[in-house]
């Protein structure tokens, strides 16, 4: 293995040891979006019969949404270790090794990849207990459990980003409300197509993350359907291509001021 594989190795398992030793940054993704999807599937249920709605179960419509929220708290949890980790001098101390910034980042993002991992399986097994069988049949369910993660690891990198930019875990934590406020002026709760009120249909239609909810709810609820993959993975490519691109710059500024 070379030398940046061996980093990128130690620092991923310490990214992932960090997020084991510390069950609120796993049992939080996971809880609060199932507890919303409780009380959004038994509010909304009436939804279904408007003509047009896609599926006659509001829980089988809405079991995209915990993927976008586990997501975002992905983005907390890396974005705040690595803004930890600035605060105690770890990475002082990392600048004076050989270590590249590359593997910091990779190994940062490793735990969130495997949180993401764990929670997409967790909500996937809900999907099934509560009998919402996936449309595209298992190997839907692999796939879609592949988009989850890339999306944890894009939202991830943004919070590699903030950590970089600002070096406080608080300020990577007053992102999160910003974030939510993208995932509540999206197609969530309702399908675009159906949504009446025409500035809410346009905002929903220029979120990204609309095209994320409706990338993961299409393996669910429709089988399989290559735009809405395409562009669900495309956005999460870009995200995390963009991301990368800035939390490279970042480092190199960290570096510099360390």
């Amino acid at each position: 293995m070379s030398s940046t594989g061996v980093q990128v190795y130690q620092l991923a398992r310490r990214s992932v040891v960090r997020q084991v030793r510390q069950p609120a940054n796993v049992v939080a993704p996971v809880i609060f979006p199932l507890g919303l999807l409780a009380v959004n599937s038994g509010g909304l249920q009436a939804a279904t019969v408007i003509h047009g709605f896609p599926t006659n179960r509001f829980v089988a419509f809405a079991l995209a949404v915990p993927f976008l929220q586990g997501a975002l708290f992905a983005t907390m949890n890396a974005g705040t270790d690595l803004a930890r980790d600035i605060q105690t001098g770890f990475l002082n101390r990392l600048s004076l090794t050989p270590v590249r910034g590359v593997a910091l980042v990779a190994g940062q993002l490793a735990g969130v990849a495997v949180v993401g991992l764990l929670q997409a399986m967790f909500y996937v097994a809900t999907g099934y207990a509560v009998h919402v069988h996936p449309a595209a049949g298992p190997g839907g369910v692999v796939v879609l459990i592949l988009l989850a993660v890339a999306i944890a690891i894009g939202f991830g990198a943004v919070g590699v980003v903030m950590a970089l930019r600002t070096g406080s875990g608080e300020s990577v934590q007053g992102l999160f409300p910003v974030l939510f406020v993208f995932l509540l002026i999206s197609s969530m709760n309702f399908p675009r197509n159906l949504i009446e009120a025409d500035w809410f249909r346009w905002l929903a239609t220029a979120n990204p993350v609309s095209y994320l909810i409706e990338g993961v709810r299409s393996l669910i609820i429709e089988g399989w359907n290559g735009e809405a993959l395409g562009l669900a993975f495309g956005i999460s490519a870009a995200l995390l291509v963009v991301s990368l691109a800035v939390a490279a710059f970042a480092l190199r500024e960290r570096m510099t001021r360390t």
